[in-house]
């Protein structure tokens, strides 16, 4: 089975959830997610700066990726837990940049890391999700 191409997530992910938000696939690599989000205005708090939500929403989105890529055929994957620390706040008008690693890529589960960083290169969060792997 080969490997989908970033195009062909890119297609997935356009008409749902992450394709809204502005998710942009830039590298996928069985262990490695790479992307860009657009801080729009409607993704902040009142103050003009990414909303914690618009961060852990990047992030599923990256290592449910992540683990999609590593599925065998007949399989599919859910979240089963999450942990985010916020360390710095992403602008309005910016864009940032998640990568995605994984930390394990078991049979049942897949285990990621993403860090967003600003486009300054500043670290905004870093998110930790397990990943089960379920029966198609």
């Amino acid at each position: 089975m080969s490997m989908p191409t970033v195009e062909q997530i890119q297609q997935i992910l356009d008409p749902i959830f992450p394709g809204l938000m502005g998710v942009r696939l830039v590298t996928l690599e069985p262990e490695r997610v790479v992307a860009n989000l657009l801080v729009r205005p409607d993704l902040c708090t009142a103050g003009g700066i990414m909303h914690g939500g618009a961060y852990m929403a990047f992030a599923d989105t990256l290592g449910a990726v992540g683990t999609i890529v590593n599925l065998p055929k007949g399989k599919r994957t859910t979240t089963t837990d999450s942990s985010t620390k916020f360390i710095g706040g992403a602008k309005a008008g910016t864009t940032v940049v998640g990568e995605s690693v994984a930390l394990h890529r078991g049979r049942t589960t897949m285990v990621w890391q993403t860090t967003i960083k600003s486009e300054e290169g500043k670290l905004c969060a870093v998110v930790t999700q397990t990943q089960l792997v379920l029966e198609g």
